[in-house]
């Protein structure tokens, strides 16, 4: 490893160093986040300024128009993971601009790890209280406080997800919408259930193990259906294109005969850590979702004014790396032309400075960050100088789980298994992110066979792309399982809202809230 290259360190590490008696790196990144956290509003390193980059508060070209999305974040295209490496080196920058915080490097949460699927999230995101800077006092990476309010002018859904000045953000299993006055009350109502902090915290552990770990056992045999099989299962996407991002796959999965295996998108896990932390819990046999749970961290529109997203993204860029490295795309990365998830107008809509209906490549503008010049002039930023992490950025990553996965043979010349195929799920009456699962009956018993998260906004009735890109396609490869029968199969539909669609629902006499095709092939 080049010695000059700075390290982005698991946050584990920087933990261990802390118990073991070295408390200066996790001191230094407390105080740096205590500090950016407390800058006014409308400074560039403030959090509140970077952290609302991803959705609200909306600013820009496109504000209060319903073509756009509104934020700057993309998702849904394929500029998904660069535009998000960008804003790591943002928020990066933010941290070291602190005094006697300048060597501060942003710290991954690594999410595969074997103390992460038996513990959760590490301890230094979810403690109430910590000892750093010369004291005790509150953890500044548990939570945001908004130093003014945020109003959501571009969804059409206004005042729903707006939140006053003093908000906190919340994580599963709180709610955090508090728009209206029914909203505030309901709100109020569902989080006096959780008066005890420490016990909250471990019911959000929990469920981010759950995430991690489910599985199902079919004659004697133990088939991984969680979150850490994806992160491993998108390392062998063929091409960056369908790796990239949700649209992109469900296009080449949708394509597949049925000798050919299905690929898994780097934003299909990072979808489900969002919602395992803001407010969805993984469905399995007589479980479901806490109806009420309504975490930041599930909804675009504030999830990046929560710290824990950092950290979590930092966890899926180090994953983008280790995909760079295991198919030789370190220096340059290709991008197909035309295809679905290349146009600024799939899944979520254009943001602020891109034209509706543009064609997305390497050379796009990943706004609003900019790169300078070796003659000082400064430029839109784009995917180009977002490559090589190393030779153009000058960091890269300590050792962390899945490096193993780099150096292994390609599976996707394997004969696929035959793949649960479920389509034509229209997102527009559901209010916020949900999940689409899939279970089958084996054997009398009902197994559940995996769960694919749905990243969305709080409301899409008033956003006009939105109205466009409305399907939803989810996935389950059975592999293991063995041949199965449409009939055997049962699919839930689970949202902020309860059950929106299952065979319980009909045989309870309820209509679903949304339907969808089902084929195995």
């Amino acid at each position: 490893m080049n010695k000059s290259l700075k390290i982005r360190r698991s946050v584990r590490e920087l933990e261990q160093e802390y118990e073991a008696g070295n408390k200066e790196p996790l001191d230094k990144l407390l105080t740096a986040w205590k500090k950016i956290k407390s800058l006014p509003p409308d400074d560039p390193n403030s959090f509140f300024k970077i952290g609302g980059y991803h959705g609200e508060p909306f600013r820009g070209a496109g504000w209060g128009n319903n073509a756009y999305w509104g934020g700057y974040c993309n998702h849904g295209n394929v500029l998904f993971p660069t535009w998000h490496r960008a804003y790591l080196v943002c928020i990066e920058k933010a941290l070291q601009s602190i005094p006697g915080c300048e060597d501060v490097m942003m710290p991954y949460w690594d999410e595969t790890s074997q103390e992460s699927i038996a513990q959760g999230i590490p301890w230094s995101l979810t403690k109430d209280q910590l000892f750093f800077d010369g004291e005790m006092q509150e953890n500044p990476l548990k939570s945001f406080e908004f130093p003014q309010a945020i109003v959501d002018n571009i969804n059409g859904d206004n005042p729903n997800y707006s939140k006053g000045k003093s908000y906190k953000t919340v994580r599963y299993p709180l709610s955090g919408l508090v728009g209206t006055e029914e909203d505030r009350a309901n709100t109020e109502k569902h989080n006096a259930q959780f008066q005890n902090y420490d016990e909250t915290v471990d019911i959000l552990n929990k469920n981010v193990k759950d995430w991690l770990t489910s599985y199902i056992v079919v004659e004697g045999k133990e088939i991984p259906t969680n979150t850490a099989k994806k992160f491993k299962d998108c390392l062998d996407a063929p091409n960056y294109t369908v790796f990239s991002n949700t649209t992109s796959a469900q296009e080449y999965n949708s394509l597949l005969d049925a000798n050919s295996q299905t690929v898994t998108p780097l934003e299909a896990p990072h979808n489900d850590i969002h919602l395992a932390v803001g407010g969805c819990e993984v469905p399995g046999y007589n479980r479901s979702p806490i109806p009420g749970a309504n975490g930041d961290m599930g909804e675009n529109d504030t999830a990046g004014l929560d710290p824990i997203f950092f950290f979590h993204h930092c966890n899926v860029d180090r994953v983008f790396w280790l995909w760079q490295k295991k198919h030789q795309a370190t220096e340059q990365l290709e991008i197909i032309p035309g295809y679905p998830g290349t146009n600024s107008v799939d899944s979520q809509g254009p943001t602020p400075g891109v034209m509706p209906n543009s064609w997305l490549d390497i050379n796009s503008p990943l706004d609003p960050f900019t790169v300078t010049d070796q003659n000082g002039n400064v430029r839109p930023c784009t995917s180009q100088d977002m490559v090589n992490i190393e030779t153009q950025l000058g960091y890269t990553y300590s050792s962390g789980s899945l490096e193993n996965m780099v150096s292994t043979q390609l599976k996707m010349e394997n004969k696929a298994a035959p793949t649960i195929r479920v389509s034509r799920i229209n997102k527009a009456p559901v209010k916020g992110s949900f999940t689409v699962s899939a279970f089958a009956t084996i054997n009398g018993e009902k197994h559940h066979i995996g769960t694919e998260s749905v990243l969305s906004r709080w409301s899409v009735m008033g956003c006009a792309n939105c109205q466009t890109h409305l399907e939803v396609k989810a996935f389950f490869p059975l592999d293991g399982i063995g041949e199965i029968t449409e009939e055997q199969v049962h699919i839930e539909i689970h949202g902020r809202e309860g059950v929106l669609a299952s065979p319980m629902l009909l045989e309870a006499g309820g209509q679903p809230k949304v339907g969808f095709h089902l084929e195995i092939k």
